[in-house]
């Protein structure tokens, strides 16, 4: 598909330095900070400061930014499209829909109405991503690995999140978010939970973008990519070494997308997901995309999802605007 990968998002939040600080501990490597001053109420320039923060992964480079904001919000989602052509398509895709379209000669930007985010779709390079070498797993029958200590256990480095893999967002109206992605941007869609949410990928990845309904846009969580589970269990277990209150749902399996998953919450109140071994997408006609309700929405396997999760503490506070104080 002409379109290829998440490039970058925009992340706002009221509390920029601490949460840039969870996202480094999630493995994120900090590459840029910059400073700003803020302005007093006659526009002079105060000696107060606020700091943006872009962090990368290891293979799609500066992919979080993080920027000051009066409340928890996906400011921006970046989208990589191969050939200017891909742009032309989507401009007039979305003049369609009746969506106001910024247009230069490198992307193409647009809000949509219901997530209330800017996606900006743009010429990216593709990813190339290194295979990671799968470890010997011994099973009945086939004793793969002998006279030696599974390599998972063994290892001793950071975990380092390969790339992020999707977002999910709150929308005030699911139905018009999904055409917007689907019909103005060109998401292909994977599965969907009737009346509630739809898994969309611009990409071989199951999923990039889910939309749920919602009474606030808000962003729910994002995703990121790891090698293997070992690497899930072992960065969220060094996460809840240093704040066990950071926990909030895992180590489990998914069955839409069939991913790995521990999910963890950082200190503005979004949730970011270590995931492993998603269901990949090359062949459209494979694949048929199913209509799911109940618990097989959520999960396969684990814990059940806890009540935070499904409905996030802080919703009632986005809806009624009283988390929108001065960022700090």
């Amino acid at each position: 598909m002409p379109l290829h990968r998440l490039t970058q998002i925009v992340m706002g939040v009221p509390n920029v330095e601490q949460t840039a600080s969870y996202y480094r501990d999630f493995g994120l490597t900090a590459k840029t900070e910059s400073a700003t001053a803020t302005a007093s109420a006659d526009g002079a320039p105060t000696a107060a400061r606020t700091r943006e923060s872009v962090l990368s992964t290891v293979d799609g480079g500066e992919q979080l930014r993080i920027v000051p904001s009066a409340r928890r919000r996906l400011v921006e989602l970046g989208v990589g499209a191969d050939d200017p052509d891909d742009l032309d398509r989507i401009a007039t895709a979305l003049a369609r829909l009746d969506v106001p379209v910024q247009r230069t000669a490198a992307e193409v930007a647009a809000v949509d109405p219901g997530t209330e985010v800017l996606v900006r779709v743009g010429i990216a390079p593709r990813y190339r991503q290194t295979a990671t070498p799968l470890p010997p797993y011994n099973a009945p029958g086939a004793e793969a690995r002998r006279g030696q200590r599974a390599p998972g256990i063994l290892r001793d480095t950071p975990v380092r999140p390969r790339k992020l893999g999707h977002v999910v967002l709150g929308s005030t109206d699911q139905e018009f978010s999904q055409r917007f992605f689907q019909d103005g941007i060109g998401f292909k869609v994977s599965d969907t939970v009737p009346g509630l949410a739809a898994f969309m990928r611009c990409s071989s990845d199951h999923h990039n973008v889910l939309v749920q309904q919602s009474p606030v846009a808000f962003l729910h969580h994002t995703s990121w990519q790891v090698d293997d589970v070992d690497e899930i269990g072992r960065g969220a277990s060094a996460m809840l070494e240093a704040d066990p209150d950071r926990h909030t749902w895992g180590l489990g399996r998914h069955f839409i997308g069939s991913n790995f998953f521990w999910y963890l919450k950082d200190p503005a109140g979004n949730f970011s997901e270590y995931y492993s071994d998603l269901d990949c997408i090359v062949d459209d006609a494979l694949w048929k995309p199913g209509v799911w309700e109940g618990a097989k929405a959520l999960w396969a396997w684990g814990p059940p999802p806890p009540p935070s999760f499904l409905a996030p503490e802080d919703l009632g506070a986005l809806m009624t605007g009283a988390h929108d104080s001065p960022a700090k």
